[in-house]
This record gives C-alpha cells, structure tokens and sequence, in this order.
C-alpha cells in the first residue's frame, strides 16, 4: 500500500521540479559559465577549397581557328565526366557551321582567283600578240626606209638627207618598240605570278581549313581521367556552350599524383595568409581522413565570384600526402596555421564584452558577478588570448547575469595598462 502511494507522490514531485525550472519564472536567466584554459593557441583560418591536380594534360580543341576570324565554337557532345580514356579515344564534337561557311568563302576565292588567272593569261597573249605583231611592222618600214635611201642617191643631196634622217627614225623606233616589248613581257609574267600566288594563296587556305576542321572531333592526346574545364563563375563547360579560340581548352587529364585544394579567402582574413604556411586538410567525403598541406600561393588581386558577398582571393594549397581516394572536385576543409603561441591562458570568445572601448570579463564572485578588465591578444574563430585579467580558477559567465550597468567594475592598475598599450 505504501509503494502504490509513494509512485503518484513521486509523479507529482517531477512535475512540480519541472515546473519550478520551465515554467515558475519565465525571466529567470540561465547561468552559462565557462573557465580559462592553459595550454597552446592556435591562430588559424578555415575555408572550405575543391581540389584539382597541380600537373595535368590539357585536352585542346581547334588551334588556329582565330586566323580564319572565327571567336568562339559550339560543344555538340561530349563524353561523360570522369571516364577513363585512352590515348586517341573521342572526347567531344564541336560545331562545324561556322567554319563551313569559311570554306565555301576559301573556296568561292579560289575560283574568283582562278578567274584572274585566266584572264591574266588571256590579256598578256593579246597585248604581246599586238606587240610582236608591231614589231613586225616596224621591221618592214624600216625596209622601206633603206630603199628609199639606197634609191635617192641619184636625187638631190636634200632628198638624200631626207631619206637618211626617215631611215633614222625608222631605227630608233624599232629599237624602242624591242625594248617595250620586253617590258610588257616582265610585266605580263610578274601580273600572272602575282595572280597564280593569290590563286596558290587561297587554295592552301582551304588545305588550312580541311586540316582545322578535323580538330573539331577531339581526342584524348593520352590515357587518363576527363576532367571538364570551368568557366570564370566556376561552373563546368556543357553541351551547348561554347569554348573560346583563344583558351580552346575543353578537359585535361589530371595527374594524381600531386594533388592541391584550390580556396578563396575574404579580404579580411587574406591579410593573414602567407607562403609557406601549414595547413590541415580534410576531406568531406571520408570525414576521417585528415591531410596535411601548404599554402604555394596567394592572389594578389581579388574578385568577385559567385555566392561571396566580397571580394576574395584565390589561394592555392599543395597536398603533402598522395592517395587513391583523391579525386578533382573534392570538397576540402582547410585550415591554415596562421601561428601557434604556447602556454597561454584562452577564454571563448563569448566570454569577452565590450565597455567603452575596453574589454571586461564577468567572473563569478559568491552571488554578486563582477566585471574584471582584461588584456586581450591574438585570436581564433572560437578563442582570444587574455593576457591579464583573468587567473584559471575564475569562473567566467558566457550569458550575461541581469544589467551589465549594475554591475561593479574592476580596472586593471595603470601600470598592467601602460604594459599592455
């Protein structure tokens, strides 16, 4: 009987505890504390990266396009991400349209200048037909010339000098109707080499065009994994994009074996990052996997990229280890060493509050919390160095307990803050 009354008596005895801490007084405050710790600090920034491989062969498209003023070309297939390759199998289809209508340009040229040579042959056999025929004709008046000449010795000595000056003439003319002929046959040959160059011009454009256009049909130039290039937002090239002539680059085929995560750090933490700084790496795919790396390098210039609100810098952090679980595109947690400092007393970050430019802690002091002054050094994500202020056994409030302006304030002596300035 008295087990059977001692049950309900404990049922209402929870309910009331219960009650008393949930709902007795909903503006009770909950009294969060926390305590310094000793030990090495960490500075560090964390950002999350992908990785890619540091060396890899580059899979290109048509090179030499931009000579025939075509910018950009049209991806109509392309193989599956991630396939393994061999040397000289199909990687992508590229769009011909535009290149095609280059070689029925070429070739429409060809003809026109087949034309020219045609009719530079044609216009050079005439005039030198009616050249040679002049000549001809010269020759005969210079005949006739030399007779009137040889019969007008029995005439007067006027009419014998008449003859001698028309023979004269008849002479020079002759003589530089030959020259000019010879003239109009260089010119005639040097019109029909420049036309028969055009012509020889246009159809090796056309051979150029032939061989470009195998280049649209890309193959692997060795074995490897197809890892699709990214475009500037950072999203990967697909069907229906286009590549541009001047970067035709369309995959590369990764080399495992040196590995780097690739991260962009706000301009607010970049100021921190260096060479040379040790990172530890992680993989969101196999959470326990820890890596360890280096920063190789730090952008100069920052941009804006898709989902940042600011401006970031790319840097680049090479892998120290080499596995076969690395693969192009993983997801990294990086976190750069930025300085470790040993044997220091820390204290989270939500323990330190703001008064009037200075920094206080609130310690636990009997019923009564105190707010104590302290010297704050470098900090983390989490934690802030407290160089005076604090000791170890103090218990610190995270929640403020009720008005912070009825609390009492202790300074650090003028000398502690001469120091710490």
């Amino acid at each position: 009987m008295q087990r059977k009354i001692f049950i309900p008596l404990g049922l209402i005895a929870t309910v009331i505890f219960l009650w008393l801490i949930i709902g007795g007084d909903s503006e009770e405050r909950v009294e969060l504390l926390t305590s310094p710790v000793k030990g090495e600090f960490v500075v560090d920034v964390t950002t999350t990266g992908e990785l890619r491989a540091k060396n890899s062969t580059e899979i290109k498209g048509p090179q030499g396009a931009r000579e025939f003023r075509v910018n950009n070309i049209r991806i109509q297939r392309l193989i599956p991400e991630g396939t393994i390759v061999k040397k000289g199998d199909f990687v992508a289809e590229l769009d011909r349209s535009e290149i095609m209508g280059k070689l029925q340009d070429a070739q429409l040229d060809v003809e026109q200048a087949q034309s020219q040579v045609t009719q530079a042959q044609l216009d050079s056999t005439l005039e030198l037909s009616q050249a040679r025929d002049n000549l001809i004709n010269l020759n005969y008046a210079l005949e006739e010339r030399q007779i009137e000449l040889d019969q007008s010795k029995f005439e007067s000595p006027a009419v014998q000098r008449q003859a001698e000056i028309e023979l004269d003439k008849a002479r020079r003319q002759l003589a530089q109707e030959t020259r000019n002929y010879e003239t109009k046959v260089k010119q005639a040959e040097a019109k029909l080499r420049e036309v028969e160059t055009e012509l020889t011009k246009k159809k090796n454009e056309i051979v150029k065009i032939n061989e470009l256009m195998k280049q649209f049909t890309v193959y692997a130039p060795e074995q490897g994994m197809v890892i699709y290039r990214r475009n500037w937002d950072g999203s990967k090239i697909t069907e229906g994009e286009q590549i541009s002539t001047w970067n035709p680059t369309v995959a590369e085929l990764p080399d495992f074996t040196i590995m780097e995560s690739v991260t962009y750090i706000n301009e607010v933490d970049i100021q921190k990052v260096e060479v040379g700084q040790k990172v530890y790496v992680g993989l969101d795919a196999v959470p326990d996997k820890q890596l360890t790396g280096e920063v190789t390098s730090v952008a100069n210039i920052g941009e804006q990229r898709k989902n940042y609100d600011s401006k970031v810098f790319e840097v680049t952090i090479v892998i120290n280890e080499s596995d076969s679980l690395l693969r192009p595109a993983m997801t990294t947690s990086n976190q750069v060493i930025i300085d470790r400092i040993p044997d220091v007393i820390s204290v989270p970050l939500e323990a330190i509050h703001a008064v009037d430019s200075l920094s206080f802690v609130i310690k636990k002091d009997g019923l009564n919390p105190v707010m104590h002054q302290v010297e704050l050094g470098l900090m983390n994500d989490n934690s802030v160095i407290v160089h005076r202020g604090v000791l170890m056994e103090d218990e610190l409030y995270i929640s403020i307990p009720g008005d912070i302006a009825d609390l009492r304030k202790v300074l650090l002596n003028e000398e502690i803050t001469q120091k710490g300035n």
